[in-house]
């Protein structure tokens, strides 16, 4: 996990890149108050910071990296287990976070496709894209105890769904993953997470009980 003053940090060199010096430190708190709501058992800080942190990482790829920063921040704020427009409703709240501060609306606009990107149903456009998206699927490639735990955790987010309903959904979205001709768009977490992925996955596939 990251540090309060890590996040602080981070937050704040993301909305200076913006142009805002003084960002709003009260929706600093109410994203990360979002982040441990009850209902999450993946979506949580946990997952925020580890996204902050490959995006720490990595940023000198980024062509805008506060955008990317602030997509990070927002991509998840929203998260209702049970709606089908959450990344919609997050990228809505950050488009308006961002025009409210004073940005302009051509970053808030890009800024809200970002978050978009996040829905996965399309390949990402872009260098800013690609960073995100390679960041927010990083877990994919995690140590085999890290991303156990990750499959544990979106299981327990979805555990009132059947298992007859859930297991094969799950597996059919691994499945989707696996099959792309990279999972990974940017070189270097292509080179450190790909192959380390598609094992995971793989395995995860394979040992699903099957109902």
């Amino acid at each position: 996990m990251m540090t309060p003053e890590a996040l602080l940090a981070n937050w704040t060199e993301a909305w200076r890149a913006l142009g805002i010096e003084a960002p709003d430190l009260a929706l600093c708190a109410e994203l990360q108050r979002r982040y441990c709501e009850p209902q999450r058992h993946y979506h949580t800080m946990q997952h925020l910071c580890e996204c902050l942190a490959w995006f720490e990482r990595e940023k000198a790829l980024a062509e805008r990296p506060g955008e990317v920063a602030l997509a990070l921040w927002f991509h998840d704020a929203i998260y209702d287990v049970h709606a089908h427009d959450n990344e919609a409703r997050s990228a809505d709240w950050a488009r308006d976070a961002v025009c409210a501060a004073g940005a302009s609306e051509e970053a808030a606009e890009r800024i809200h496709s970002l978050v978009m990107a996040t829905r996965h149903d399309a390949v990402p456009e872009g260098r800013d894209a690609e960073l995100l998206i390679d960041i927010d699927l990083s877990i994919l490639g995690a140590e085999p105890a890290r991303f156990a735990e990750y499959e544990r955790q979106v299981h327990a987010e979805y555990a009132f769904v059947p298992d007859e309903v859930r297991l094969p959904r799950r597996r059919a979205i691994l499945q989707r993953f696996l099959d792309r001709d990279a999972i990974y768009a940017t070189p270097r977490m292509h080179a450190l997470l790909e192959a380390r992925a598609r094992t995971n996955l793989q395995q995860s596939i394979s040992q699903a009980p099957r109902r």
